[in-house]
């Protein structure tokens, strides 16, 4: 009896095994794509959009000042947050007259959501970002729980930078990191892979399903 059947069928299961084995080592170590959920990084992102998030780079140099980031839900939950990086540590944040200031420079802030003025969402409104966290905020400002309500967020608990919009395949674009006339773009220390926390996302939110989403709330 031909043993060529039996050959063809190992050849195919080893074949998918393999092929799920390098999709989950670059989704775990390289890669990953979120959907977006909520409205806090309009008109950035919207609410129904894909990103992809870069987990490799940050491996290798810090986080720096107007990336997008998906991290851990600072109060619980499944689903991913994203956010803008707003303050490094050390930085001095501080909101007044409908706008951001980071170590006394205004911000130039074009990707806000038309209209929208930044106001203080508590009784805090001015901020020293401590050692190894950034401060975040969501585009969208009065639609955002971000760091004016929860604080600064561990660089650990930061899954990846959010680099390419990929669908609706018309919104397709890189998503750069804009620059702060007056102040450094870098200083948050990457994340250590000893010191990351499982991947789960609304004020602006993401989630690591198997289809993911993230919260923009």
């Amino acid at each position: 009896m031909s043993q060529r059947p039996l050959g063809c069928l190992f050849e195919v299961v080893e074949t998918l095994v393999l092929t799920v084995v390098i999709f989950l080592v670059i989704q775990t170590f390289v890669a990953q794509p979120y959907r977006v959920e909520q409205e806090s990084m309009q008109h950035t992102l919207e609410q129904g959009q894909y990103v992809l998030v870069d987990k490799l780079t940050p491996r290798f140099g810090p986080y720096a000042r107007g990336d997008i980031v998906v991290f851990e839900p600072p109060e619980g939950g499944s689903v991913p947050f994203i956010k803008r990086v707003i303050g490094l540590p050390g930085d001095k944040v501080e909101i007044r007259d409908g706008a951001v200031f980071v170590n006394g420079t205004e911000l130039v802030e074009p990707y806000i959501y038309d209209g929208d003025t930044t106001l203080p969402t508590g009784e805090e409104s001015s901020y020293v970002v401590p050692p190894e966290q950034l401060f975040v905020m969501g585009d969208h400002r009065g639609n955002s729980t971000d760091s004016r309500v929860f604080g600064a967020i561990p660089v650990s608990n930061v899954i990846g930078r959010a680099w390419l919009r990929y669908w609706p395949i018309d919104t397709l674009s890189i998503l750069r990191r804009p620059e702060y006339p007056g102040l450094g773009s870098t200083g948050a220390l990457p994340p250590r892979p000893a010191d990351r926390v499982a991947a789960t996302g609304s004020a602006g939110r993401v989630t690591g399903r198997p289809l993911n989403a993230v919260r923009a709330a």
